[in-house]
């Protein structure tokens, strides 16, 4: 089947549009447009590219049960989910699909514990179910690599109780969910040997490696780690001890999905191939091409597209290297809708295209009228951390904000950093701290450099923060209604909330000693 459908790539999106048409240019949004016609050449002259807030006034008219049933589209919507809140869209999906019927065949972890909206209680107890299993286990996995990594630490800062209770055969009293300690008087059992065996493996020195001593049969950790989840991948390495990460798909609410055919290539090299049978895709060029460094990591991308010099492209017509805007068509109402992602085109498979996640749209770090992507910033911070990897440490979380609070402003970037196993207690050389300040202004694009050299910008900042920031940061951001599984580290900080929760916990602070070149 994937061999017909990226053969016949064209064919398919042709005839993908034509049955959107047909079913819905009739309604109140698109006959404005068409005025009832399903012509694609018609549709893609006279059909304007939208974002969220032109589509949001029908949106709401439909939210609040206005009776017309053909608003955006021709058979009325069932359900309204909201992007903003992911953990109440996946446990409704879990709930109204066979989910359940397949679930004790799949997971260690039993349905209520998965569906429990407390997420702590949640993650304790499908930790708990997983060390009871741990010789069943062969894949862990959350949707994004940040949520297996928030798993791993919890893990770590709970063992001892989880052993506990295994020992016992009894829960915790604070887990009050019923449906988590119904679950709990099925599994739990007394077995003080299996408790004294994680014990003994969790008490070691150091927990590089540990995944695979506590689930030995584990062949992969199956998460999205491309993107900006690719920060997470050293630590994620450190605790896995070698098993693969892997980054099976890309998908996004708005209905796109990309499949990794190369399930064994590391994060860096992960490119996805679309499916032309999902939505109908199309794609606005940006300015630039895409310029990649020896770690596969975008060098720089000019994010700006305009519709007026630039027409969308379709699915089989990108050119590799190039990177586009990414706008879909599709059955669930949405019209050349802007996703925000920006994409690298890797190579073909076939006639279908295959890329790579470069870049959120509009995620920019600036403190004049220079812009600085998130791909420049990875860049940048990945060349940086090299300097910090000798001397035993690994970055395990990194985010940034543009400081206006004086002038020139500046730009501040926080570090978490791990010691690893053999770091015998060195602590952080101020040189090299300033030397990794040095190396990101060096990195980063030639407007910012000049900016520097001309004083418009002052010098750049790391500010490290003690372990245990960056989930700080996360339940912050989960209790203002994130999901837990589908989190991603703000790759620039605009909450005055967040920012006081990083401030709150520097340790240290270094500067760019000297004006990049």
């Amino acid at each position: 089947m994937l061999e017909e459908l990226t053969t016949n790539a064209q064919q398919i999106q042709d005839q993908l549009l034509c049955e959107i048409l047909g079913r819905n240019a009739g309604t109140e949004y698109l006959r404005r447009f068409l005025h009832g016609q399903t012509d694609k050449q018609l549709f893609k002259t006279n059909v304007p590219i939208v974002a969220y807030e032109d589509l949001k006034p029908y949106i709401d008219r439909i939210a609040n049960g206005e009776a017309s049933s053909d608003i955006l589209l021709a058979e009325p919507r069932l359900k309204l989910l909201l992007a903003s809140r992911r953990s109440a869209v996946s446990t409704r999906a879990f709930k109204e699909s066979g989910f359940r019927a397949i679930l004790p065949k799949l997971y260690t972890s039993p349905f209520e514990a998965i569906v429990c909206l407390d997420t702590k209680q949640s993650m304790y107890c499908q930790l708990l179910f997983g060390l009871i299993q741990r010789d069943e286990v062969v894949m862990i996995g959350s949707v994004f690599a940040s949520g297996v990594l928030r798993g791993f630490k919890f893990l770590e800062n709970n063992w001892q109780e989880l052993c506990s209770n295994i020992k016992t055969g009894q829960i915790s009293d604070w887990i009050t969910d019923s449906g988590c300690k119904n679950a709990a008087s099925v599994i739990l059992k007394p077995n003080p040997e299996l408790a004294d065996l994680i014990e003994n493996i969790c008490s070691c020195k150091s927990w590089e490696g540990i995944i695979r001593k506590l689930w030995p049969r584990t062949k992969y950790i199956g998460t999205i780690c491309t993107g900006a989840m690719i920060q997470y991948t050293a630590e994620l390495e450190f605790y896995c001890g070698g098993i693969p990460l892997v980054s099976g798909f890309y998908a996004c609410l708005e209905g796109a999905v990309g499949i990794n055919l190369e399930l064994l290539s590391k994060p860096s090299d992960v490119s996805y191939t679309f499916l032309p049978n999902s939505v109908y895709y199309e794609f606005v060029p940006v300015k630039e091409e895409c310029v990649t460094n020896s770690q596969n990591l975008v060098e720089s991308v000019e994010t700006k597209s305009s519709d007026e010099d630039t027409e969308p492209v379709e699915l089989v017509n990108v050119k590799p290297g190039q990177c586009y805007e990414l706008l879909v068509t599709s059955s669930t109402g949405l019209y050349w809708y802007r996703v925000g992602d920006i994409l690298m085109v890797t190579a073909f498979h076939n006639n279908t295209p295959q890329f790579r996640f470069v870049v959120r749209e509009n995620v920019a770090l600036g403190v004049d009228v220079e812009r600085t992507s998130e791909a420049d910033l990875l860049k940048a911070v990945t060349e940086a951390k090299t300097l910090v990897d000798p001397l035993g440490f690994i970055l395990t979380g990194y985010t940034a904000y543009g400081d206006t609070s004086s002038t020139p402003g500046h730009y501040v970037i926080f570090w978490e950093l791990k010691a690893k196993e053999g770091n015998n207690g060195k602590e952080l050389d101020p040189q090299v701290m300033e030397e990794c300040c040095s190396r990101i202004e060096e990195s980063l694009h030639f407007t910012y450099r000049m900016y520097r050299k001309e004083n418009i910008i002052a010098a750049l900042e790391i500010r490290v923060v003690k372990q245990g920031t960056f989930e700080a940061l996360m339940d912050y951001f989960i209790s203002r209604g994130a999901s837990l599984s589908q989190y991603k580290t703000p790759v620039c900080i605009k909450s005055k909330e967040a920012l006081e929760i990083l401030d709150s916990r520097v340790i240290g602070k270094f500067f760019s000693p000297k004006t990049p070149m």
